[in-house]
């Protein structure tokens, strides 16, 4: 019998590294990664105009992709916010398709903000995210990065503090995301429903 593939969902708040513990872990996997902002920032190097790289494309263009790798049996890592009300109808039909496991990214508020402000004046392509934008409302209270929601999906959970350092480290998140389906360990728990 042949085993379903696994989607590794990477989520958390704005600046808590998710892109880049994504690469790695897929790196560590020989999996590929897909990252929602990576797929916006191509978007818009192409396009003609906003439309073309809108939030709304943008989530149509990489859950299709998602969809596609594991349709032909391809595990990968996903990388979003992946904000439970936005993104939950999106990755529950997933389900049909692969072995789904969440590793939650969580990140002291005030160093996601000056990660922020720093990819911001740091990176060009940032641009097309609004991160100054963010910034904006963040000092202001509309979105501070405390009220990011995570997925309620009833899979394995799998909490990294993306600090200074991932804890626990990346061979323990290799571990976990690399676990045969039913397996259980310390590290492993299930998000609590809202």
């Amino acid at each position: 019998m042949t085993r379903r593939p696994t989607l590794i969902v990477v989520s958390g708040p704005p600046g808590a590294g998710k892109t880049t513990l994504a690469h790695a872990l897929a790196d560590a996997l020989g999996w590929p990664a897909v990252c929602r902002d990576e797929i916006k920032e191509r978007l818009a190097a192409t396009s003609a105009g906003p439309a073309d790289y809108s939030d709304l494309k943008t989530l149509e263009v990489f859950f299709r992709a998602i969809g596609e790798l594991l349709t032909s049996g391809t595990s990968l890592v996903a990388e979003a916010a992946f904000q439970d009300r936005l993104w939950r109808p999106g990755l529950e039909p997933l389900a049909d398709l692969a072995d789904i496991r969440v590793v939650r990214c969580i990140i002291d508020p005030a160093l996601a903000r000056l990660r922020i402000t720093r990819r911001a004046a740091e990176e060009p392509s940032r641009a097309v995210h609004s991160d100054a934008e963010l910034l904006h409302r963040i000092a202001e209270g509309n979105q501070p990065i405390e009220s990011w929601v995570p997925i309620t999906l009833d899979v394995p959970c799998l909490v990294v503090d993306t600090g200074q350092s991932w804890k626990p480290p990346l061979a323990r998140i290799v571990e976990f995301a690399a676990r045969a389906p039913g397996a259980t360990s310390e590290d492993q728990s299930t998000i609590n429903r809202s």
